[in-house]
């Protein structure tokens, strides 16, 4: 008997490309962790001093006053005297003394000088700024200093007055808080700045008459009104720096 051959099948397609298209092939891409953000770092508050000028003044005076309550007789006449706005110290070293006399507080640190200081360069700083209040009261320290002894100086000149008068104690801040004083009317409302002016002056005008100290009263009426003067300055100032409406 003859065999048969048997029938052959024909090859079968090579199908491996096409296990890749079967779903459930590949394995699963791997899932990258999410980056992790970097902690924000809370935000920091900056504390700033809002009237640095008047803080840092009246720190001085607190040790200036503490140094006068509780020094020497002796050495505290000696600083005072050293620092007086006297002429014969204007004439040797004008700039040292000027700064130097104002430096003191005549009647202690709790004398109401310091407490009108506290309170009017306070207000005024807060309107206007740190370097100008400091220009306002520099100005009406120096130029009312200047103001009461230089005619000390011609007097004495001409022989009106003695040679002692050369030697006048005179140191303190109340030329700087009275042209402060003056400055800061103009900043306020018509309301405020007429009572202001009326009860500050009216002070001033009653210790004038008095005739205790003609000179130091003079020189606070001047002072004032030097503070006074800087009103056309103090109202050109932008609204965003003198921190109010302009007064008008």
């Amino acid at each position: 008997m003859e065999r048969t051959a048997a029938p052959t099948s024909p090859p079968l397609p090579d199908v491996r490309g096409l296990l890749d298209g079967i779903p459930g092939q590949r394995p699963p891409p791997r899932a990258e962790p999410p980056a992790e953000r970097p902690a924000e770092s809370a935000p920091r508050r900056r504390y700033r001093i809002p009237t640095p000028f008047t803080l840092s003044y009246a720190a001085v005076l607190a040790v200036t006053s503490f140094v006068t309550a509780h020094a020497g007789p002796s050495l505290v006449h000696a600083l005072h005297q050293g620092s007086s706005t006297d002429v014969a110290h204007l004439v040797r070293t004008p700039v040292l003394v000027l700064v130097a006399s104002a430096l003191w507080v005549a009647g202690g640190f709790a004398s109401p000088f310091t407490l009108g200081f506290l309170a009017v360069l306070t207000t005024l700083e807060r309107r206007i700024g740190g370097v100008r209040t400091a220009v306002v009261f520099l100005l009406g320290h120096v130029l009312a200093t200047l103001a009461t002894e230089v005619p000390v100086g011609l007097a004495v000149l001409v022989g009106r007055l003695p040679d002692s008068s050369l030697h006048r104690l005179d140191y303190g801040i109340s030329f700087g808080v009275a042209a402060s004083v003056g400055a800061l009317a103009g900043l306020l409302g018509p309301w405020l700045r007429g009572p202001l002016l009326a009860a500050f002056g009216g002070m001033l005008l009653q210790d004038l008459i008095a005739f205790t100290d003609p000179l130091t009263n003079w020189g606070h009426l001047i002072a004032l009104a030097i503070g006074v003067g800087t009103w056309p300055w103090l109202r050109r100032l932008p609204r965003t720096q003198s921190g109010g409406t302009k007064a008008s």
